[in-house]
């Protein structure tokens, strides 16, 4: 009997997903194990593979096709001895389209009268037109010919709010309505699509420009972020730090870590710092839950990494407790896997706390949105030479911004502050992170 392959949920927020790409054709035989598709979630590309040995009789979503909800059947396999050529692929459903009322005049409901507009004010006999006396004389002062103006008041009469409205010298038509100008459009929501009627607000069509649908992972992003500045009252912490013995310290190790193969950089150091920070500081390694609060025995930091799909975050599990050279490992594995959109759900679903370094673009400092349910983000600034106290005495040293933003539904100030002071202490004392 034939096997209905479906679109898996590989992730727990999955509830539709794009086909990338199919590894096989019809034809193929296949075995356990063996990857038959690439397909695009919320989150990642991700690999499907088989679970059964047969032949591919039918591909019935072809590779391109988004917004394949889980469970639609995709292809047919056919086991052995069966013939994939007699495997008819499954009838589509039929959309469910309301049947079209019959017309009949007694029971369509009769449409709503066009208001005719406002005639001018007239009098009765054609001769004075009816207006208020404080309206002829705004008429008088803005030079409005009232003969023209449609009257708002009783029987057509002219007041003071219609000569308001009236431009000077020009008199509105009697016979036809000015169209009323048309709002301007809101901002776009996610996933929203310009109409006729949006697209010369949202987007000036006369630039050169070019449209582009966006990806499931895009369109996460914007869901996330939207949701997170718009629900999560943020408090922003910022503290600079001096690099100097934590540089020196990297470049003493680095030599001891050759013969392995193994380059640590300051990243992979200030990981480690935020790790052993939030275990000493438990009150900011929390999820707030409305009515509850998780408070974690742990610190998995996940770590903002740039792809060309956007912007996703590997976590390194238990980042206090792991040593610098399995940090630095295995943030190379987690960053090559991200750049390919080939992260596993559990590479990156999770983490208590992010960490966002923009330094590397000589980003000096900036103000990172929380990745919920997490509580916290440390921004990272670059390193730079700058004026510094060293030793009571003014000197020059290299030196970075961090920025904690935090959910101050959960996390006060102080406790906020605690965790920078450290996060500090830890940088420029970096032995205390490893001892």
């Amino acid at each position: 009997m034939s096997i209905e392959l479906k679109m898996p949920a590989l992730s727990p927020t999955m509830e539709e997903g794009t086909l990338a790409k199919w590894l096989v054709k019809e034809g193929d035989t296949v075995k356990a194990g063996d990857i038959m598709a690439e397909i695009e979630t919320d989150k990642a590309t991700m690999e499907f593979e088989a679970v059964d040995e047969g032949t591919i009789a039918k591909i019935t979503v072809a590779e391109g096709t988004d917004g394949v909800k889980v469970g639609t059947v995709i292809a047919i396999l056919a086991e052995e001895g069966e013939d994939a050529a007699a495997v008819d692929a499954p009838k589509a459903e039929a959309p469910k389209v309301p049947a079209p009322k019959e017309e009949k005049a007694e029971s369509a409901p009769a449409p709503a009268p066009t208001p005719a507009p406002a005639p001018a004010a007239k009098s009765d006999d054609g001769g004075r037109v009816k207006a208020s006396p404080l309206a002829r004389r705004l008429a008088a002062e803005k030079g409005v010919d009232l003969s023209g103006v449609a009257g708002s008041g009783p029987n057509g009469r002219i007041v003071k709010a219609d000569i308001d409205g009236a431009k000077a010298g020009a008199a509105a038509p009697a016979a036809k309505a000015e169209a009323a100008p048309k709002a301007e459009a809101a901002v776009p929501a996610t996933g929203a699509a310009p109409t006729a009627e949006t697209k010369a607000v949202w987007y000036d069509e006369s630039i050169p420009h070019e449209v582009s649908k966006l990806s499931n992972i895009r369109k996460t992003i914007a869901r996330r972020l939207t949701e997170a500045k718009q629900t999560i009252p943020h408090i922003y912490l910022t503290v600079d730090i001096r690099l100097d013995a934590l540089l020196k310290l990297r470049g003493e190790l680095n030599k001891g870590l050759e013969s392995r193969g193994v380059k640590l950089s300051v990243n992979d150091m200030l990981i480690k710092a935020l790790g052993v920070a939030l275990e000493a500081t438990p009150k900011c390694n929390v999820t707030f839950l409305g009515n509850e609060l998780v408070s974690y025995h742990r610190a998995d930091v996940s770590v903002a990494v740039s792809t060309p799909t956007g912007l996703i975050t590997p976590i390194v599990r238990d980042a206090a407790n792991k040593a610098l050279s399995k940090i630095s490992t295995e943030m190379k594995e987690l960053g090559a896997l991200a750049k390919e959109n080939k992260l596993k759900p559990e590479q990156y679903q999770g983490g208590t706390a992010s960490i966002s370094n923009m330094g590397m673009f000589g980003i000096k400092q900036f103000d990172a949105v929380i990745n919920p349910p997490q509580g916290m983000i440390l921004a990272i600034g670059a390193g730079e030479k700058r004026p510094y106290i060293v030793d009571d005495a003014l000197g020059v040293a290299t030196v970075m911004s961090a920025t904690g933003s935090f959910d101050h539904r959960a996390i006060d100030g102080a406790d906020g502050a605690e965790l920078m002071k450290l996060f500090k202490e830890l940088v420029e004392n970096p032995l205390g992170m490893i001892a």
